[in-house]
């Protein structure tokens, strides 16, 4: 029997979820969707868990989508991913609307859907050797998981459409600096750094941070509509020329033709 493609332990009152297609970077395909709003669900209907770590096992974070997971659905790609990112978006409202705080713990590369999961965590710690990317239209793919939502009001709308059109990576002291993380720990010390954190939170009021949490949901304005659209275009571009180049051009480790 295959190992779970999220793991979820319980800590006392703190909740530890893992992506775990480490060989893959952690990237994420329908069932790694699935498993993740399972978790979600999980976390949100159990009172006992006051506080959430969501990381990646292995060297990486989440490098996003699985491209190759993608292209091998041939035509059938975009409703693919349609129900992929209906998945993965649910999971995060959940995250977001939840009263447990969520804190991302980023190791390695966080990546496309990687990044929109450490955008839609309440906290967010890194470690030194951490990069962020968002890579879609590299691949010629627009933002899902929340990232075109959550990004340009956590960074601000220039450095998210330089993310999301440059596609440059940024250390983990510019996303300190740019408020996309609140700490940047060595290597060695993230895990216990999140889980104190945690632990701290899970001491705290959490009826009172799940009230808070959902306030600034609110103010933020119709994430859930944001996210259906994201959804129906990244499906949509995935099928055309431009998509299908870009991904192509990624697994054959070439520059694509976007001419």
């Amino acid at each position: 029997m295959s190992a779970p493609l999220v793991e979820m332990e319980t800590r006392g009152s703190v909740a530890v979820i893992t992506l775990n297609r480490p060989d893959l970077s952690n990237t994420l395909n329908l069932q790694m969707a699935m498993d993740l709003l399972a978790a979600a669900m999980t976390c949100g209907r159990n009172s006992a868990v006051r506080a959430v770590v969501l990381t990646g096992a292995g060297k990486n974070f989440c490098f996003g989508g699985d491209l190759r997971g993608m292209i091998a659905k041939g035509k059938a790609a975009d409703a693919y991913l349609r129900e992929l990112t209906t998945y993965l978006h649910e999971a995060i409202s959940h995250f977001v609307r939840m009263d447990a705080p969520v804190i991302a713990a980023v190791n390695g590369t966080a990546a496309g859907a990687g990044v929109g999961l450490v955008a839609m965590a309440d906290l967010a710690v890194c470690a030194t050797s951490s990069k962020f990317a968002l890579a879609y239209t590299s691949v010629g793919l627009t933002p899902d998981a929340s990232t075109s939502f959550l990004l340009p009001r956590t960074i601000g709308a220039k450095r998210a459409m330089e993310l999301f059109l440059l596609n440059r990576a940024i250390t983990a002291q510019e996303a300190l600096d740019w408020g996309l993380v609140n700490r940047v720990v060595p290597d060695a010390q993230l895990v216990t750094e999140a889980l104190g954190m945690a632990e701290k939170l899970s001491d705290g009021a959490t009826f009172a941070f799940g009230r808070t949490k959902r306030l600034v949901a609110s103010s933020l304005g119709p994430l859930e509509s944001q996210m259906v659209l994201e959804s129906e275009t990244i499906a949509a571009q995935a099928a055309t020329p431009e998509g299908l180049e870009g991904i192509a051009a990624f697994l054959d480790k070439r520059k694509p033709n976007f001419s």
